[in-house]
């Protein structure tokens, strides 16, 4: 063999090589795609999923299903390079760059702690969001309890403390999360008026707020909840996290403490966020949440309204998907679909179509 010859044989040998490597290497990809749905009605090893204390309970019928979303990659696993091709090429499957999720020196265990803590803070404000419909009252106090970066440049913590009870913002009541970005989206930029209790008096004050790149206002206040319920309800599920199922456990839990079914046997699934005065909001992976509950079985499923954008052009074949705004606008479409109430669900924007 001339030396040439073994320069060529060697060289090539050393490119498979490199590929071969490269292949292996971690991607900067999270991958997300359609994860398994639970029924919020139903029952787990023989125990109800939710069960209620203090008031009457009704046996279900129909399904009423949290949707979930596998997300693969650092920090919780890691996405190869071949596993980033096939995700690519799979409709179901959507790539997000790493870092537009998960900021640098994000380690696993502060991913689970804040997933675990979404989950649980979810299923407080879903029965409090469940009682606000079945008009049982109950006491709730919002205190601020920090602010982000933005807030305090915009100067927002001039004008707030932590410690402030938070009792109205623009003349509204706020309950939640949901109500007060509401508040502040109408403002479109303007400072908005807050009314507080600090040190037990009676506190108005003017708080900026702040546009970030997503066209979203923000007033950037952190928000921390204490509920008095005279009705207690136990979700027992295990290995989901994360705030989406407030939705469907809101409905479960009416379900449940409702005589007359809210499905009429209907197989249904869901997400959302949702707010103690019932207000739904947007959540990630909804084109792999339809995708994952027609797999499994749904036939009609309610997404936040802020999200059917995304579905266009993804909507499985076989699914009914409605987009409701709150918890109220959730249970009419549910009857009207267990009545076939046809004009009452023709007068519906599409969600996703």
């Amino acid at each position: 063999m001339s030396l040439r010859k073994t320069i060529q044989v060697v060289s090539g040998g050393g490119a498979l090589v490199t590929g071969l490597a490269a292949l292996a290497l971690p991607s900067a990809y999270l991958l997300e795609s359609p994860g398994p749905i639970f029924d919020t009605i139903a029952e787990i090893d023989d125990q109800p999923v939710i069960t209620v204390e203090g008031a009457s309970s009704y046996p279900t019928e129909g399904t009423l299903a949290l949707t979930t979303v596998y997300v693969n990659g650092a920090p919780t696993s890691t996405v190869r390079v071949p596993d980033a091709i096939r995700g690519w090429l799979s409709p179901s499957v959507d790539m997000t760059p790493h870092e537009l999720i998960y900021p640098s020196g994000t380690t696993e265990e502060e991913v689970r702690q804040r997933n675990t803590a979404a989950m649980a803070s979810s299923q407080e404000l879903a029965l409090a969001a469940a009682l606000d419909y079945l008009q049982v009252d109950y006491a709730v106090e919002l205190s601020v309890m920090d602010f982000t970066e933005e807030a305090i440049e915009a100067g927002t913590h001039e004008a707030l403390s932590p410690g402030d009870v938070l009792l109205d913002a623009a003349g509204e009541e706020v309950t939640g999360i949901e109500g007060l970005r509401q508040v502040v989206n109408d403002a479109a930029g303007e400072p908005i008026e807050l009314t507080l209790m600090r040190d037990g008096e009676h506190v108005e004050v003017e708080a900026p707020t702040y546009q970030e790149a997503d066209g979203e206002y923000y007033v950037g206040i952190l928000l921390g909840s204490e509920f008095e319920f005279p009705v207690q309800a136990d979700i027992q599920l295990e290995d989901v996290g994360g705030p989406s199922a407030g939705l469907m456990f809101t409905l479960g839990i009416i379900d449940t403490m409702t005589e007359e079914s809210l499905t009429g046997g209907k197989e249904w699934a869901g997400t959302g966020t949702v707010d103690p005065d019932g207000t739904v909001g947007a959540i990630g992976g909804i084109a792999q949440k339809v995708a994952g509950a027609r797999s499994q079985g749904a036939e009609y499923f309610l997404a936040p309204r802020d999200n059917c954008d995304e579905l266009e052009g993804r909507l499985p074949n076989g699914l009914d998907v409605y987009g409701v705004e709150d918890a109220d606008e959730a249970v009419e479409i549910l009857e009207a679909v267990r009545d076939s109430d046809e004009d009452f669900l023709a007068g519906l924007s599409p969600c996703g179509r």
